[in-house]
């Protein structure tokens, strides 16, 4: 008997090479750990089922014009089952995933018309991406007509490329690489991308990694790749299939990937201090307590609109007020697991209301980035009337 032919074995990094290089074709990324990121990601989504999860790519600009469309079409080249989701219901999409045959990798380009200021109620469709995130996650519907229904669960587990305007909803971006897409600059060339001559070049990429995951796919099961040092919990989390991938490849990507893997999760760190309630208590730590053990809700306020690179002066048009202070720093405990609120204080002979030190501590031991090493100089304190 004659034995069954095998495939030649594919260099993993030559072709993940390929893929990066096709990218920086017609893309103009806004960092080298960008082009690495997609790259793996584009990989990934053909070895789904041998992760516990799948993290989901994010474009996100503050301007149309960015390249998010872009990094779009170019990604439904490579991988599996493209699905372009803008106009899809929430019930097709569930349908949709559930079929693990043919099941898509979804593509959501203007996303910031489902979860943006002016989008209506879309809890089942972020019910939906936030379930998909683990190969566990179902999502569960009536089907069936008048008191036939029965409860089916569905399964959600896919990948998920978004692009959109402004931000997503903190669940969904706690499960997200995160590229902040910019305009291209005047020097910043990309070339064309011509639907009917370079889909087809992507495709043959395509078959490629499919190829290639085959190959790896037992290796790369149960693997539990290093996470680079101070990468953990939810980064941890959505990096890991990445690093798989890059270990599985091999060359020089093992070493790329945890690089780029630090680069842009410090990116997300520094740019959103993961919610405007830990910039608050930030700004709190750094600009407004350094050298007090007490501040009165008055000053507090007085400094933190006169923050011009903080959001505080202009949250939606308005500044922030005593009762949007309170609502936001009640959401964190003191360390007796109460929620941080104002209460009475004497400051210069007088009794006023507002915050001490001593409540705000284990706040900002538990969700603050690490103190600058040099102090900072707090804003200008109000004067009061003595």
């Amino acid at each position: 008997m004659n034995a069954t032919p095998t495939s030649p074995p594919i260099d993993g990094a030559a072709l993940l090479n390929e893929v990066e290089t096709f990218h920086r074709r017609f893309n103009a990324f806004p960092a080298e750990a960008a082009y690495v990121a997609v790259a793996l990601w584009d990989a990934h989504t053909h070895l789904l089922d041998a992760f516990d999860s799948t993290p989901r790519m994010a474009f996100l600009s503050p301007e149309p014009g960015s390249g998010k469309t872009r990094a779009l079409e170019v990604i439904s080249t490579l991988v599996p089952h493209p699905m372009h989701a803008v106009n899809a219901s929430p019930a097709a999409l569930f349908r949709a995933v559930a079929d693990t045959a043919g099941r898509p990798t979804i593509l959501f380009d203007e996303i910031d018309t489902v979860f943006g200021p002016k989008a209506k109620d879309n809890e089942d469709l972020r019910g939906l991406l936030n379930a998909g995130h683990r190969r566990s996650g179902v999502s569960y519907r009536c089907v069936g007509d008048g008191g036939a229904q029965t409860v089916v669960a569905f399964p959600s587990y896919c990948a998920v490329a978004m692009g959109g305007l402004g931000s997503l909803p903190d669940t969904i971006l706690a499960r997200s690489v995160i590229i902040r897409m910019r305009r291209r600059a005047r020097n910043e060339t990309v070339e064309p991308f011509r639907a009917r001559i370079h889909e087809p070049q992507g495709h043959a990429l395509r078959e490629q990694l499919a190829a290639w995951a085959d190959q790896v796919r037992d290796r790369i099961e149960g693997a539990w790749p290093d996470m680079p040092d101070g990468i953990t919990d939810r980064p941890a989390d959505v990096w890991e299939p990445l690093l798989a991938v890059a270990d599985a490849a091999g060359g020089d990507w093992p070493q790329r990937a945890r690089q780029a893997c630090v680069d842009l999760v410090n990116a997300v760190n520094e740019d959103d201090r993961a919610s405007l309630g830990v910039k608050l208590l930030t700004d709190l730590r750094d600009h407004v307590f350094p050298g007090a053990d007490t501040v009165s809700t008055v000053e507090m306020l007085h400094m933190l609109n006169a923050m011009e690179e903080s959001p505080w002066g202009d949250l939606d048009g308005q500044h922030l007020t005593a009762r949007a202070l309170s609502k936001m720093l009640k959401e964190y405990v003191t360390a007796k697991n109460k929620p941080i609120s104002p209460r009475p204080l004497r400051i210069g002979g007088q009794v006023v209301k507002g915050y001490h030190r001593d409540d705000l501590a284990d706040a900002w031991s538990r969700y603050c980035p690490p103190p600058p090493e040099s102090s900072v100089t707090p804003v200008t304190p109000l004067s009061l009337p003595v």
